[in-house]
């Protein structure tokens, strides 16, 4: 069955479709909170928010790019959950390195075909990336996800995110730019064969 008809099945009621749908999506989910967020338990737990809303809200979808659905599900869960912990700040119980950070190796990080040398240096190559990400205001941190980490066309993250096509150009130039900026003393720190995003 293609997607169309897991959709169509799903929004019937069937649990088998829409659990082959979530198969399909939830590494992209999950990856988005991720960036979004930046920590790996919270993404986990808005990845299955995100699916227990969509399950919920499947009848609400009215075609188009169910990708782009649900990725703006995601978006919205993910600025619901930066919202509470501004009103509810938390102490993490992990341990904290020199700089207040806190420290933390994901497993997604490595890479069984590399050398130790190679993950470390892809790990602290992250966490730049994820430090610098974690910067940019939300507007312009959906956006480079959407479109440098997910892979979607502008169209399809403007979808996404409910804006015009121009809003998403406009804020992904300057989420760019600003990116640059705060990774520029790191180029000449970066392994050779590392991609940034």
């Amino acid at each position: 069955m293609d997607e169309v008809g897991l959709i169509h099945a799903a929004q019937q009621g069937d649990l088998d479709a829409f659990n082959r749908l979530v198969l399909t999506y939830q590494d992209m989910v999950y990856s988005h909170a991720y960036r979004m967020i930046g920590e790996a338990e919270a993404a986990e737990d808005v990845s299955q928010e995100v699916f227990i809303s969509a399950f919920r809200n499947l009848r609400s979808y009215r075609g188009g790019s169910f990708k782009a659905w649900l990725l703006r599900i995601t978006t919205n869960s993910c600025y619901d959950e930066l919202r509470r912990r501004k009103r509810r700040p938390t102490t993490p119980l992990e341990p904290v390195d020199d700089d207040d950070q806190e420290i933390e190796s994901p497993g997604w990080l490595a890479d069984p075909g590399e050398s130790p040398e190679q993950a470390v240096e892809r790990a602290e190559l992250n966490l730049v990336i994820q430090r610098c990400l974690g910067g940019l205001p939300l507007e312009f941190r959906s956006v480079v996800i959407l479109v440098d980490v997910q892979g979607m066309d502008y169209t399809e993250a403007a979808q996404a995110i409910g804006k015009p096509l121009g809003t998403v150009k406009s804020r992904l130039a300057r989420a760019r730019m600003r990116m640059r900026e705060c990774l520029e003393g790191v180029w000449e720190l970066l392994p050779s064969g590392l991609r940034l995003i």
